[in-house]
C-alpha cells in the first residue's frame, strides 16, 4: 500500500489554517499560528508519539481544529489507523462547508487511514465524499480505485482508473494499477496492453516489473518472472515492490524443489 501523502503542503498552511479557524474566534491565521501548525505537522512525521501528546495539550489550550488535525496525523504515524481515520472524518465535518479544498484533503487522509486499517468500505465512503468536493482529482480517483480493489470490486476500481487515465494518459502508475485490476478480472489482453504501455513509459518502474513478473508467472513463464523480480531486488532493494518480489522469488524456488 502506498504511504500517506501529505496533501497539505507547507506553502498552503495559511489557507488551511483559515479553513480550520472559521467560526473558531480564538484562532488566527497569523505567522505564529502558521508556524506552530507547521512545526506540529513536521513533528508528527519525525516523532509521532511526542507530536500526539503536544497536539492533545495544544487542543486543551485552544488549538482548535489545527491541533485536532495534527493529533490525527500523529495517530496515523503511530499505526493507529482506525482512530486516526475516525478523527479525520470528525474534523472534516467540523470544517466550514465552503472550505472544499481543505475538507477534501482531510477526507483523503481519512480514506488512506481506513485503507491501512484494512477497511475498504469506509475508505470508499471517505474518498467518495472527497471526490464530491473536488471532482476529477486524479489522486483521489487512484486512492478510491485501491479501496475498491481492497474490497474485491475490480470493475469499480477499473472505472476510477479509466477516469484517471483519461485525465493523465501518460501516467505509468495509473496504467499499472489498472493492469492489476484487469488481471484480477482475468481480462488478460487488457492487462497486458496496459502493462506494455506503462513499461514503455517507465521501463524500470518497480511496480510495473512486479506486475509483469506476476503476469509471466501466471502464464507459465517462470524464467521471465524470475528475471523481472530479480531486477527489482537489485535496482530498488528497499522498495515495497522488492519485498513482494523476494516473497515471489522464494515461492518460485519452493515450487522448483
Amino acid at each position: 500500500m502506498r504511504k500517506l501523502r501529505q496533501r497539505i503542503a507547507a506553502g498552503c498552511l495559511a489557507g488551511v489554517l483559515a479553513a480550520f479557524s472559521q467560526g473558531a474566534g480564538a484562532q488566527t491565521t497569523d505567522r505564529k499560528a502558521v508556524a506552530g501548525y507547521a512545526a506540529c505537522m513536521a513533528l508528527a512525521q519525525a516523532d509521532p508519539q511526542r507530536a500526539f501528546e503536544e497536539a492533545e495539550t495544544w487542543a486543551v489550550q485552544g488549538g482548535g481544529k489545527s491541533a485536532r488535525h495534527c493529533a490525527a496525523i500523529s495517530l496515523f504515524g503511530l499505526g493507529r489507523h482506525s482512530e486516526a481515520a475516525g478523527r479525520l472524518e470528525q474534523l472534516s465535518g467540523a470544517m466550514a462547508l465552503d472550505a472544499t479544498g481543505p475538507r477534501a484533503r482531510v477526507l483523503a487522509q481519512a480514506g488512506q487511514a481506513w485503507l491501512l486499517a484494512g477497511d475498504g468500505a469506509r475508505a470508499q465512503q471517505a474518498l467518495s465524499q472527497a471526490l464530491a468536493l473536488t471532482p476529477g482529482d486524479i489522486e483521489l480517483l487512484i486512492d478510491r480505485s485501491i479501496a475498491w480493489a481492497t474490497s474485491g470490486q475490480y470493475w469499480e476500481a477499473a472505472d476510477d482508473l479509466n477516469a484517471a487515465s483519461d485525465l493523465a494518459p501518460e501516467r505509468a502508475d495509473v496504467l499499472i494499477l489498472r493492469a492489476s485490476a484487469y488481471r484480477s478480472l482475468e481480462a488478460w489482453d487488457l492487462a497486458n496492453d496496459d502493462l506494455s504501455r506503462a513499461l514503455a513509459l517507465d521501463p524500470g518502474n518497480p511496480d510495473g516489473l512486479l506486475e509483469r513478473g506476476i503476469m509471466r508467472s501466471l502464464a507459465g513463464d517462470a524464467p521471465g518472472a524470475r528475471a523481472d523480480w530479480t531486477r527489482i531486488v537489485e535496482a530498488a532493494p528497499d522498495s515495497a515492490a522488492a519485498a513482494a518480489a523476494r516473497n515471489n522469488l522464494a515461492g518460485l524456488e519452493s515450487a522448483a524443489n
